[in-house]
């Protein structure tokens, strides 16, 4: 008992240090951020999509594209099917985008991503850029990634939003769950010269970065993560750029939620045991990027613990039987819940989320939030290696996001 009490102490130590940590960073949103200034378009543009069975929603991407205010001549976009049983080709090629064919096995997103960039690298583009094919951009998203490429950034991250946040509760909790990374760990960063967080679609790169990295060489599942690893490993940050919007088709349906955030929870795991390793060996340029980026990646381990630890704490005390420790168990729950909505309803405010047709997303968002200590801890447990297709209808109000005007 003695032992096990040690060790309890020891975790409840880590966890607080990590805590402690991000709070710290997240100070830094205070700081006022500045923008980078407008400069007259010149980086030449290469978007990369690579798309499995999407044919209803890759239009819509490829338009978004299209309808830029930036020179046409500065801007294509490629697409890359791959496992394809549909029409999803015939209509990328329908919407005004070039097709590049894979030439080998595709196993996951980042087989897929290599093989284009292979086929990418002897162009002459400046910059390149990662979509999903269920994004639509906003109409000035180019040009403000051109502004921050003229500034010096190397590798950029846009802001994200929820293309259809009022189709349900657990679309509407995405979105608000995407403005908490914006608030806690974007804006401080970018505030404080560290990298923005580099997962999911819309982030870009100059063709130095593909040079130095040698290509693109991703093998897990969260080929995004372990890019920005690869980044942090050589030197390069992440910047974040919120003027430049993307949309995002979010899931309807709470099981399938849990399916794709468990992936992502055991995606960034499989990217800190490979490269959190790599990311000290040998010279360290930037160490503070590296340090920071091995906190990012170890989170989601210090997560699954505190699940555990408070799974034990739990049956513990249902065990001990006692009524008050009970009754103040339930007085947390029920705080915890009129927090989680209140915070939900802080931020429609701050992302710009009307709070009608929200009403959902805030309700559940108290769910939402608690529901990823026990994916983690089954990530833990159970390392997810099989990308599995999540369907997408192409939501109108993430077409008409196209024509929305900048928040």
């Amino acid at each position: 008992m003695e032992y096990l009490n040690v060790i309890c102490f020891v975790l409840s130590l880590c966890l607080k240090i990590f805590t402690l940590y991000f709070a710290a960073v997240a100070a830094f949103a205070l700081v006022r951020r500045k923008r980078y200034p407008s400069a007259a378009p010149q980086t030449r543009f290469a978007v990369v999509v690579a798309a499995r069975n999407e044919e209803a929603v890759i239009g819509d991407l490829i338009y978004s594209v299209l309808q830029q205010d930036y020179p046409a001549h500065l801007r294509d976009v490629f697409v890359v099917p791959n496992n394809c049983t549909d029409y999803t080709e015939a209509a990328a090629s329908a919407a005004g985008a070039e097709i590049l064919h894979c030439l080998g096995p595709v196993s996951c997103k980042g087989d897929a991503l290599h093989q284009a960039f292979s086929q990418l690298r002897d162009r002459s583009y400046d910059a390149f850029l990662v979509f999903d094919a269920d994004n639509t951009l906003q109409q000035d998203y180019l040009a403000r990634l051109n502004d921050a490429f003229a500034a010096g950034a190397m590798v950029c991250k846009s802001r994200t939003r929820a293309g259809n946040p009022s189709a349900s509760g657990v679309a509407g909790c995405y979105g608000l769950y995407n403005v908490i990374f914006d608030l806690i760990w974007n804006r401080p960063r970018a505030a404080c010269g560290l990298s923005a967080k580099l997962v999911g679609s819309g982030f870009a790169f100059r063709r130095e970065v593909l040079e130095t990295l040698g290509g693109w060489n991703t093998t897990t599942i969260a080929e995004d993560a372990e890019f920005a690893a690869q980044c942090a490993r050589a030197g390069y940050r992440v910047h974040w750029v919120p003027d430049a919007v993307n949309y995002d088709e979010e899931p309807n349906s709470f099981r399938l939620s849990l399916r794709q955030r468990q992936r992502w929870c055991s995606g960034v795991m499989q990217v800190a045991k490979q490269e959190v390793p790599r990311l000290w060996r040998g010279g360290v340029p930037r160490p503070l990027l590296r340090w920071d980026l091995t906190m990012f990646l170890l989170a989601p381990f210090t997560q699954a613990v505190s699940g555990l630890l408070l799974a034990c704490a739990v049956i513990a005390g249902a065990a001990s039987g006692d009524a008050s420790g009970l009754l103040l168990s339930a007085c947390g729950v029920g705080l915890y819940w009129v927090g989680g909505m209140a915070l939900g309803v802080l931020l429609c405010l701050l992302g710009g989320y009307a709070l009608q047709g929200m009403t959902r997303a805030i309700l559940l968002f108290p769910v939402f939030m608690a529901s990823w200590l026990p994916l983690q801890v089954i990530s833990l447990f159970h390392d997810t290696k099989q990308w599995r297709q999540v369907a997408h209808s192409g939501q109108a109000c993430a077409r008409q996001s196209v024509s929305r005007q900048r928040r």
